[in-house]
This record gives C-alpha cells, structure tokens and sequence, in this order.
C-alpha cells in the first residue's frame, strides 16, 4: 500500500510537470499585454482539445461545440510582448473556423431555411378572401362554360331542329309586321301624296299573311281564339300555349293594320286628314282591349283543366292560379281603362287646338303655312297667336305638344296612334 501511493505521487509530479511546460509558452506569449495585474489565470481543459468528428454518433448538434477548439485566457503576463498578438491571432482563428464551420452546415441547411420563408409567406390576397375568391369563382364559371359549351350548341341546335317550324312562323310574323307598320306610318305621313297602290299592296299581303298562317295549321285551329274559344292544340302544355297567345296577338295586330289601310284608300273628301288621325287613335285602342281580352280563355283552360290530372290538389292550385291571373288582368283593364275613355271623348268631340284665323290675320302672316309652306288652308290661329293649317297642325300635335315657331305649351299631353303607328307589345297573357 505504501509503494502504490509513492507510485500515485510519483505521477502526479510527473504530470503536472508536463502541465507546467505546456503552460509556459503560452504564458510567455501572453505575458507582454500587461494583463497581469487584472487577477486572470490561464486553465486548459485538455477535455476541449480532443475534437470529435461531426459524423460521430455522439457528436453534438451545436456547432460552436463539436467544430471548434477553445482556449480561454484567464491571465497575462504584464511583460509578454507577444500577448496582443497571439490573443488577435487566436481570435482570428476562432473566427475563421467558426466561418468556415458556418459554411459547412450552411450548405445543408440552406434549401430548408428557403422552403420555411417560401412556406412562410401568405398571398395578401388570400388573406383578405374577397379577391381570391372571385377570381376562382370566375375561374370556375370559365372553366365550367368551356366544358359545357359543345353540349349547349348541341341542345341548341337540336331544339331549333325540333322547332323549325315554330321559330320560322315566328320570326315571318315579327318581319312582317315591321314592314307593313313602317309603310303605314310613310303613307301616313305623305298625306295628299300617299300610294293608293301601296295601300292595296299592304292590305293584300297582310290578308294573305293570316290566311297562309292559318291554312298551315288547320287541324290546330287557331282561328278559334279570336272568337273566344279554346283551338284545338295537343298536348295542352305551357309552351304550347305561349305559342298560340302569340300567333293570336299577332294575327290581331294585321287586323288592326289591315283596319289603317282602308282608312288611308278612303278620299279625303270622305275623311278629312284631321279626322284619319282620330280613326287611328280609336282603332289602336281598341285593337290592345283587343289583344287583352283574346288569351284569356287559352290560360283559364290551361290552369284549371290541365291540373285535374294530377287529382284534387292539381285543382286546387289551378283555380287558386287562375284567380291570380284574373286579379292581374282586371288590373290591367283598369290601367286601360282610362286612355281608352279619352281616346272615345277625343274620337266623339274632336279636340280645339285653336280658334278660326281671320282673313287679316292670315295676310299679316304672310299668307303662307310654316309647316307646308304653301296658301292656308283652313286656317287655325293657336294661343300664341301663330297661324297653320288645320291639317297641319293637327298632324304635328300627333306628336307634339308645343307651337313649331316658339314653343309655348298648347296641349297637355300628346295623343298617340294618329299617326298611324302600331304598338309592337307583344301581350303574352
């Protein structure tokens, strides 16, 4: 036992004499930086000088750990001349490897740092959600249209296939009724100049208009609804109901044209111009009453009777549609109602727009119209004091209100249809 401890003592010496001169150079070299007198010591910790390799299983994740070797300096000697020196270069040395260590991990690490400020930053649109998602939503729609749209001109195309018929009837009834109302309206206008010619032409082809129309659909037998009754259509379906309410409206509008061109091949000795502008106002009229009253029966048969098939509920809800249908149409009449009155009180009476002019007042005037420019006839001097023919004026008040030379209020309000226009309203129930 007294050997083994002798032997302790003997390595102890021994190793602390090794220490001591490890210890001496580095003392030497730090001794001239005058930090003697600042009571810091030098300690190596020969534990921190063994490196351990980064790939080592138990190597530590901190790099200032595992790639780096420290010497803390606790103490200088006053009178080392290479103190500042080697502590400069011992920073340096322990920047570079730092540095250098950095790079090492920085290149694995750097795709990860790049995915986590990719993944961190957010759209200012999706935050905010009202752009984003309208434009998806336009997205969505655009996308849904270019997927849909084959199938839709296909629908489209097999519809018109199915229909042709219908839409060709259709569309002859609108065309035709623009040109023969247009013609109207120029004859109208012309006055002493019109074509008897044309008016005979308007009025034959409007009549065998409706007679082709008609003869097409016979077994239908269209012609019943102007009488108030119900055709013959089969099945009775919404689409064919539409469809005869507008062949009827406009087989009633020719009529109602068919009417304006006899008028207009009347002498005016029969019919003063005065008087024509009266007899259209009162046909248009009546001829909208007209094309009110006409699809009623056509509706009430097809939401009273074509709902009895499905039993006493279908029924109920017929007559509970066909009484809101009748409540819109009296309301309807009743909006009618009172320009249809005026109309009868102006057809009846005639309206004043002005007092019979003098033979002075004409010669002050100059002897000439304004409007047609040539000799009075029937002269009419209006409130103003302005004189015009009757016929003149007369036709200028179908669509104005005021004097043509300086504008002062002579009717209150403009009275349509004399000039021998047609209402294009399509009257659908």
């Amino acid at each position: 036992m007294k050997l083994r401890t002798q032997y302790d003592r003997t390595d102890s010496r021994t190793s602390l004499r090794n220490s001591l001169t490890v210890m001496q150079p580095f003392s030497n070299e730090l001794g001239g930086n005058g930090m003697e007198g600042n009571g810091m010591s030098l300690t190596l910790q020969p534990e921190l000088l063994t490196r351990t390799p980064a790939g080592a299983p138990g190597a530590s994740a901190n790099p200032d750990i595992s790639g780096e070797v420290r010497v803390p300096i606790l103490s200088g000697g006053p009178g080392d001349p290479c103190g500042g020196a080697s502590s400069r270069r011992s920073r340096a040395s322990s920047r570079t490897s730092s540095h250098s260590h950095s790079h090492s991990h920085g290149g694995g690490h750097q795709h990860s740092h790049s995915e986590a400020s990719e993944s961190d930053q957010v759209d200012p649109d999706l935050e905010s959600g009202e752009p984003s998602t309208s434009f998806s939503e336009l997205r969505y729609l655009f996308r849904w249209v270019q997927k849909s749209l084959p199938f839709i001109i296909i629908l489209c195309a097999k519809l018109v296939i199915q229909h042709a018929l219908g839409l060709a009837v259709g569309v002859g009834l609108f065309t035709t009724f623009l040109y023969v109302n247009k013609n109207i309206q120029t004859q109208v206008f012309l006055q002493d100049r019109r074509s008897r010619l044309e008016c005979v032409w308007l009025l034959l082809f409007l009549t065998s208009s409706t007679l082709l129309l008609y003869y097409t659909f016979l077994t239908e037998t269209l012609y019943y609804c102007l009488i108030f009754l119900s055709p013959a259509v089969q099945p009775l379906g919404f689409w064919e109901v539409l469809w005869a309410v507008g062949v009827t409206n406009f087989i009633i509008k020719f009529l109602v044209m068919g009417f304006k061109c006899l008028i207009l091949l009347l002498p005016s000795k029969l019919v003063t111009y005065r008087a024509q502008g009266r007899w259209y106002m009162l046909i248009e009229e009546v001829g909208q009453v007209y094309q009110a009253v006409a699809p009623s029966p056509l509706w009430f048969r097809y939401l009273v009777i074509y709902q009895e098939v499905d039993g006493n509920a279908g029924l109920t809800l017929g007559v509970l549609l066909a009484l809101v249908y009748f409540i819109l149409k009296l309301l309807g009449f009743y909006g009618q109602w009172g320009p249809f009155q005026k109309s009868v009180r102006i057809f009846l009476n005639g309206e004043h727009t002005g007092t019979a002019a003098t033979r002075s007042q004409c010669v002050e005037a100059g002897s000439i119209c304004p409007i047609c420019q040539a000799e009075y006839r029937d002269p009419r001097a209006l409130l103003c004091q302005h004189i015009f023919c009757s016929e003149c004026i007369a036709l200028w008040f179908n669509r104005e209100k005021t004097c043509p030379l300086c504008r002062t209020a002579i009717t209150d309000k403009v009275h349509k249809w004399r000039d021998g226009v047609t209402s294009p309203y399509l009257q659908i129930y």
